[in-house]
């Protein structure tokens, strides 16, 4: 028998793969026979991650934009407003003195390294405690409170989200929390605990020294006995000796209102003595001199 294949055996090469085993298929009634290309495709399609439709010619968007192309072009407005919600002003006759609106733009606040955003609360505060056609306060507070900023915190309001402060409550805390970070309170307190009264400072130098620290951290949370004992034990012996002289023996027999009334007495004493009188009027009655004028 022979092994060699003849060329009348050999079975010519398909034009088209797809239509014979079609063809077989329908021919042999057995689908089992041969898989069909398109099921291949289709377990192919089912095991791979589908891709994005076809784009061409023919590609129809079901829900089309009508809108002009210019119109979609335009940079969006939604998210665009003031951080600050200013409520309905009810008073028929309201307008901001231009007096007022300097007044608090000279207290501008820029976040140097020395602001303190307590102390420009309280100014502020003070500036804008006013009665403004029977207004209420804190509606002229949130009016004029951007107008005080300046600089990174300006930006920092600008930043803030739409419609995201409604009360001076809100804002105060927002701005205290934002410039008085957890670190400068630790930093505070620390100065606060380790003071002491500098070489050839006065008693009433110290005092008023001690004083701006907590006036710096008025969230610091030491008692009034913490606060006493921590000054008493940063002066000199001098003037530790005339404390316990002011006190009739001991300064610490004395209670923490007693120990402070005598702490004053001395600092307000010795002022007098090394000050001269000034007879013209500093700049802070200059400006409570204006807001009084506003208020009339």
């Amino acid at each position: 028998m022979s092994t060699r294949s003849s060329s009348s055996n050999l079975v010519p090469p398909f034009s088209d793969p797809q239509s014979v085993i079609r063809n077989r298929r329908r021919n042999l009634g057995d689908p089992s026979v041969l898989l069909d290309f398109e099921e291949i495709n289709m377990a192919n399609n089912n095991n791979n991650v589908q891709g994005p439709p076809p784009v061409g010619p023919n590609f129809q968007n079901p829900n089309p934009d009508l809108r002009p192309m210019e119109e979609l072009l335009q940079a969006p407005t939604d998210g665009v407003g003031d951080a600050i919600v200013v409520p309905p002003i009810l008073a028929n006759q309201f307008e901001l003195k231009i007096s007022l609106l300097n007044l608090v733009t000279s207290i501008a606040f820029h976040s140097f390294e020395n602001d303190d955003p307590h102390s420009h609360i309280r100014r502020f505060t003070k500036i804008t405690q006013v009665k403004l056609n029977n207004v209420p306060s804190d509606i002229v507070k949130l009016l004029l409170f951007s107008f005080s900023l300046e600089g990174s915190t300006r930006t920092w309001l600008e930043k803030e989200p739409p419609n995201y402060i409604t009360t001076w409550n809100d804002l105060v805390s927002e701005f205290v929390n934002r410039f008085f970070p957890p670190s400068k309170t630790t930093n505070l307190r620390n100065e606060i605990t380790r003071f002491q009264q500098r070489f050839g400072e006065t008693f009433s130098e110290a005092w008023d020294q001690f004083k701006d620290l907590l006036n710096k951290c008025p969230h610091h949370g030491f008692s009034h006995l913490h606060q006493i004992d921590t000054f008493y034990n940063s002066l000199n012996q001098s003037d530790q000796d005339s404390l316990n002289s002011a006190a009739s023996g001991n300064f610490l027999t004395k209670n923490t209102q007693e120990a402070l009334t005598i702490i004053e007495n001395k600092s307000k004493v010795q002022t007098s003595r090394n000050k001269p009188q000034v007879s013209s009027a500093s700049g802070s009655s200059t400006q409570d001199a204006a807001i009084t004028a506003l208020t009339k």
